[in-house]
């Protein structure tokens, strides 16, 4: 129907409602009909409602050219009008336009309620629809004709397709543009903090994820760039043969997936600054597993982070010697080795059981070495009495009757000397490791340590078994060194070949060791059977071509002879001594937080001006739970390896205060754990570097440190002083390893200390610091009771050169200074420290009074 026939109909209805006459209809094959509204039908009232449904009857004729409502007779068209819906104009004429309809329809509705209420409200529509056919003929650029014409479904199913992409558009571009704000403004500061806070250990892998995100959304960003040099590096993977599919995943996160790099060689390939664990994949090939680094130091670079490219050769498929894994040869200090294989898990019980039953205590040819103890040698008789179990059998010291515990079979062999060890070896066709092989399957490079190689304690340690109660099966735990051993770290400790000034090498460190030992050179006399000794084995495919400097005696620290040092006069020491003074400004302490523990004890952390820079001092108190105040207080002094971490966060977990700290809490006295300058959160490389690097010890920086370091550890006692709950009267000084070494100058410059405890300690052996902070110019003139719990076998502060010339020098009498030696390296047995420090404690600080309380 065209647009002009529309406008007639329409202008005929506007014509019929001026007046609103009855409507009959003529003409219908009816003959002459009156056409009856529904309410007409049924003899109801009628209104102007029925004259609009009149109208609405000829506007549908008109429209469709036919009637509403359907019969052959006018009882059925009256059956219909009552009881039928009208037919729809749309399905008679397509083309009839919507809102036509709409009006036709509404006059015609059955309920009139639902019809026009009157003549003017369907005038007005459609004077509307009137209004927009006026509209049309302005043309297609009018907005109501272009309304009206999307009504259509021709046009508004494009245009709703058409306005749908636009809206997702829309979005895209918007959440675009927020990731983008996010990237610039939250993603590329949060990944400079991270780099900022990272350890020695350079573990930028979280930082590496956050810009790995961020360059989604801004990969052109200079600012991104910068900071992806910082956290990443370019580095190549390379094996022999080619070929290899390589796959890495965090260090520190072994259960996670593998993520698969491609198939080597790969060149400049960008991977995180970190420590990894590597998986190298050939068909007819043994997989290698690995752990290693990114970066490395570059010699002159200043401590520039250099690529670290993993190298390895792969083995065919049954042609590496069952059980061992390949480590590559390199210079070392001893002279260039050679390729070599290495267990890969300690020698086990079940297989040292191998060894008993086919005869070897019996079978001289094994035994090949002299048996000395106690500088005596043994005959073969004397010594294979010394090798029995609990029963007197032959076999290690923790069997019985011949045979090992229960369900043990793949924990590692204990409790076994150098000898059993070494005679086991030759059963087996192979060598105890020297030192150095040892130490280069365990990841030492060159003639320093390769601390990227294997992460360190930090990243090492917390995977192997350290700090248990007891070993645990061999490879049951994720430690895994760079060439695919185990346990190389804690479980038990290995014998190695070297002899040593006391004995033979052994290396690792064992179940009940702090975890820095798995880099320590310890010693034990070679017939000692204490139950952390074990082992595993090498093979040498050349054993020609080792330099016999691998086999000679171990060299330990150079030592100083302390007692060919004299102290200078009092005079001048009053000068040193005054370094350590400063104005008692006000402390400004607070209680940043406080928790109860489950343990027994309440942990506090607090924060106090320094006496130096407008820094604050971070400490944590520990006050029991179980005696009341005022409160004896420990005050801590710890070993080295807070100066490596970086977050002091969890401090009740962190490993020296469960073994030495937490049984002084339970006895009812506080800890004072204080935060010194350059320790966790208070560090930094360039502060480690003076602590760890002997050659900084006589600088100017390192002796400021030191200095910061004492009147942190002053500051302290002030801060206790302000504390009711605290006996200011009753402190005292507690060191270990390191900070035991504190105990020599401390005590000498703070007269607040009534007792000090030293675990682990003894005069530092390797170098001489300024004068100013020598130790030698401070240990005779401590006066405070000193108590001193060392190894007898300890080789990082060796008894002769270290632990005896500090307790001899100490100023205290004679009467209230102890040394007490245990048969061990370098911690004592923690029974014997916990007995004797407690003891020590009560005698010079007085017995704590038990509250009623938990």
């Amino acid at each position: 129907m065209t647009e002009d026939g529309l406008a007639k109909i329409v202008d005929f209805g506007l014509a019929r409602l001026g007046g609103t006459p009855r409507v009959t209809r003529t003409g219908t094959t009816m003959g002459t009909v009156a056409y009856m509204s529904p309410e007409q039908a049924q003899g109801h009232e009628v209104d102007q409602r029925t004259d609009l449904w009149s109208l609405g009857v000829v506007l549908h004729e008109m429209l469709a050219g036919q009637l509403p409502f359907k019969g052959e007779r006018e009882a059925s068209v009256l059956y219909s009008i009552v009881h039928e819906p009208p037919q729809r104009l749309k399905s008679l004429k397509p083309d009839v336009p919507a809102e036509l309809e709409r009006i036709v329809q509404r006059a015609l509705e059955k309920n009139p309620k639902s019809r026009y209420s009157c003549a003017e409200e369907m005038l007005k529509d459609l004077q509307g629809y009137q209004e927009s056919l006026r509209i049309s003929e302005a043309g297609p650029l009018n907005l109501r004709w272009l309304l009206r014409r999307a009504r259509t479904p021709r046009v508004a199913i494009p245009a709703l397709i058409f306005f749908l992409a636009i809206g997702l558009l829309s979005h895209w571009v918007l959440s675009r543009q927020a990731k983008i704000r996010w990237a610039r403004e939250q993603a590329l500061p949060e990944i400079e903090r991270l780099i900022g806070e990272s350890d020695l250990w350079r573990d930028l892998t979280p930082a590496y994820g956050l810009a790995e995100k961020a360059e989604a959304y801004i990969p052109h960003d200079p600012k991104l760039a910068e900071l992806f040099s910082k956290c990443s590096l370019n580095i190549n993977i390379k094996t022999e043969p080619p070929g290899a599919k390589i796959y890495m995943k965090e260090y520190k996160a072994p259960e996670s997936e593998w993520k698969y790099l491609g198939v080597s060689p790969l060149e400049k390939i960008r991977v995180p600054i970190g420590i990894f664990r590597w998986k190298i994949e050939k068909e007819d090939y043994e997989t290698v597993l690995a752990a290693s680094s990114t970066w490395d130091i570059g010699i002159g670079t200043k401590g520039i982070l250099i690529p670290y490219d993993l190298v390895r050769v792969l083995e065919k498929k049954g042609s590496i010697p069952p059980g061992m894994v390949r480590v590559p040869g390199a210079k070392t200090d001893v002279g260039k080795l050679s390729d070599f294989y290495i267990d890969k898990y300690e020698v086990t019980n079940k297989k040292y059981k191998e060894f008993i039953n086919t005869g070897g205590y019996r079978n001289r040819k094994y035994w090949k070495q002299r048996f000395l103890k106690d500088g005596r040698e043994l005959t073969w008789d004397e010594a294979l009495k010394e090798f029995v179990d609990q029963s007197g059998l032959p076999g290690p010291a923790t069997w019985q009757a011949g045979d090992y515990p229960e369900g043990q079979g793949d924990y590692p062999v204990s409790g076994i000397s150098w000898y059993e060890a070494a005679a086991y070896a030759d059963f087996a066709g192979k060598s105890l490791p020297t030192g150095t092989h040892w130490g280069l399957a365990r990841g030492e490079d060159t003639t320093l340590i390769k601390w990227p190689q294997l992460g360190g304690f930090a990243l090492f340690a917390p995977f192997s078994n350290f700090r248990g109660k007891g070993p645990v099966a061999v490879g049951s735990l994720p430690g895994i060194t760079p060439y695919g051993a185990f346990d190389m770290a804690g479980n038990v400790r290995e014998w190695c070949w070297n002899e040593t000034p006391k004995g033979r090498l052994i290396r690792g460190g064992a179940w009940d060791d702090n975890t820095y030992m798995f880099d320590v050179l310890s010693q034990a006399p070679a017939m000692d059977r204490s139950v952390k000794n074990g082992f595993r084995c090498a093979l040498y495919p050349d054993p020609e071509k080792i330099p016999e400097a691998a086999f000679q005696m171990a060299k330990f620290a150079q030592t100083r002879d302390f007692y060919k040092e004299k102290p200078v006069p009092d005079s001048v020491f009053q000068v040193y001594k005054e370094q350590f003074s400063y104005d008692k400004t006000d402390l400004k302490a607070r209680v940043e937080a406080r928790k109860e523990s489950s343990q027994g004890w309440i942990e506090e952390k607090i924060t106090f001006d320094a006496a130096y820079g407008g820094e604050r001092v971070i400490a944590y108190l520990f006050l029991p739970n179980n005696a009341a105040p005022p409160y004896q207080t420990v005050i801590y002094f710890p070993c080295d390896t807070p100066v490596v971490q970086r977050s002091s966060r969890d401090l009740e977990s962190y490993f020296e205060f469960p073994v030495f700290l937490s049984f002084i809490v339970k006895s009812g006295r506080a800890v004072l754990f204080p935060v010194y300058k350059g320790m966790f959160e208070r560090g930094n490389d360039t502060l480690t570097a003076l602590v760890e690097v002997e050659s900084n010890r006589n600088s100017h920086q390192s002796a400021e440190l030191f200095i910061q370091e004492v009147k942190d550890f002053r500051r302290s006692i002030d801060y206790l002083e302000t504390r009711q709950d605290i006996d200011s009267k009753k402190l005292a000084f507690e060191g270990m390893s390191w900070g035991a070494e504190y105990g020599a100058i401390i005590p000498a410059v703070e007269e607040r200390l009534k007792a000090s405890v030293l675990v682990a300690g003894g005069l530092d052996p390797k170098g001489l610091a300024r004068p100013e902070v020598n130790t030698i110019n401070y240990i005779t003139r401590v006066k405070t009771p000193t108590l001193m719990l060392n190894g007898k076998y300890d080789t990082l502060g060796p008894y002769e050169t270290s632990q005896k010339p500090m307790f001899d020098l100490l100023g205290t009498p004679a009467e209230h200074k102890r040394l007490i030696l245990y048969e061990t390296d370098h911690i004592p047995p923690r029974n014997e420290f916990i007995k004797e420090t407690l003891a020590w404690l009560d005698r010079y600080l007085g017995p704590v009074g038990k509250s009623a309380g938990p």
